[in-house]
């Protein structure tokens, strides 16, 4: 009797399920029971020989038989891919993976501590935006619109009014605008001039200013500042030198020079074999600019000093290409 046979049938699918361990022995089982020449089908064509009056009943067994054996196997198919799923992510017989902590770049580093040093020494900190007032970047700080001086920074202009700050001189600006005296802060930030890219210049770069400005204020204490932090920085054992300069916005002008802590003054290729480095501008501020944002010449005097933080890094950590600082190599970033 057929009713037999799908009993058989169900016991067998019944038997043989249990046993199916992996989704390749599952799928032997789909073979035997519900391909087109699977147990199954065989019993659905036997369906028409069946006489009509048995047809109902057997009917409805075969279409029971086939709804069981379709959810069972459909069940047991998603419980062995999830296991499967797990398997394969996560196997505890694996070791454990190393996960690389990330660290600050080399610039910020830098800046980092450049920005404590001053800090201990009393100034606070200021920032501005990138995109400047011609008044701000070049006519408050004593460069007239027809001065020769503005041809030595190569600029970004947006427009006739605003261009990419060529320096962080006008945060100086804006601070004096905003505030009286006294006023002592430095000003970190990104900077652009439009120079070609080679190893000792970039299109981008950042520097940080200082300015100090109140009463009776010296060059005395202008220098005595710059070797406090120089000191601080580089090590109490180095030299130092002043050297009469031009700046614009500052009179007298100066440029500081240490001892090559490479070659410790002997000469080497990174000092250009003389034996020293030169690290930063500065100066008093120039009448002309006090002038420019409100201030007392005869009252108050300031001074004010800059430096490029790619060329502080590069001088103390002996890099002689500044690019590599903008490649993000991570072999190159690694080392420090």
């Amino acid at each position: 009797m057929i009713i037999d046979e799908i009993i058989s049938c169900r016991n067998h699918f019944e038997s043989d399920i249990s046993t199916v361990n992996s989704l390749k022995d599952l799928e032997n089982l789909r073979i035997k029971f519900l391909s087109k020449n699977g147990l199954l089908a065989k019993l659905l064509e036997q369906l028409k020989s069946i006489p009509k009056d048995q047809k109902p009943v057997v009917g409805k067994e075969l279409n029971v038989l086939k709804n069981f054996i379709e959810s069972t196997f459909n069940s047991k198919k998603e419980s062995l891919e999830i296991n499967d799923e797990q398997k394969e992510f996560i196997d505890l017989s694996l070791p454990a993976r190393n996960f690389s902590i990330g660290s600050k770049h080399i610039i910020n580093q830098a800046l980092d501590e450049i920005k404590a040093i001053f800090k201990g020494l009393g100034f606070s900190v200021k920032e501005g935006p990138e995109l400047e007032s011609d008044f701000n970047n070049f006519e408050a700080l004593n460069f007239p619109s027809n001065h020769p001086a503005r041809d030595m920074q190569d600029t970004f202009f947006i427009n006739q009014k605003f261009l990419l700050r060529t320096h962080t001189s006008p945060v100086q600006i804006r601070i004096m605008l905003d505030q009286k005296p006294p006023v002592r802060a430095i000003m970190p930030g990104r900077v652009f001039r439009n120079e070609a890219v080679n190893s000792r210049s970039h299109c981008q770069f950042h520097q940080i200013e200082g300015l100090y400005v109140d009463t009776d204020v010296t060059f005395a204490e202008l220098k005595g500042t710059l070797v406090a932090f120089a000191k601080e920085f580089y090590g109490n054992s180095l030299k130092y030198k002043f050297r009469s300069s031009f700046f614009p916005f500052t009179e007298p002008s100066a440029e500081m020079d240490i001892t090559c802590f490479i070659c410790k003054g002997n000469g080497c290729r990174v000092c250009k074999n003389s034996g020293w480095l030169e690290i930063l501008g500065c100066g008093m501020v120039d009448p002309n600019v006090f002038a420019s944002v409100g201030y007392d010449s005869e009252k108050y005097s300031g001074y004010a000093f800059g430096m490029g933080i790619e060329r502080i890094a590069m001088l103390r950590y002996g890099i002689t290409d500044i690019r590599i600082l903008f490649e993000n190599d991570i072999r190159f970033l690694k080392q420090f």
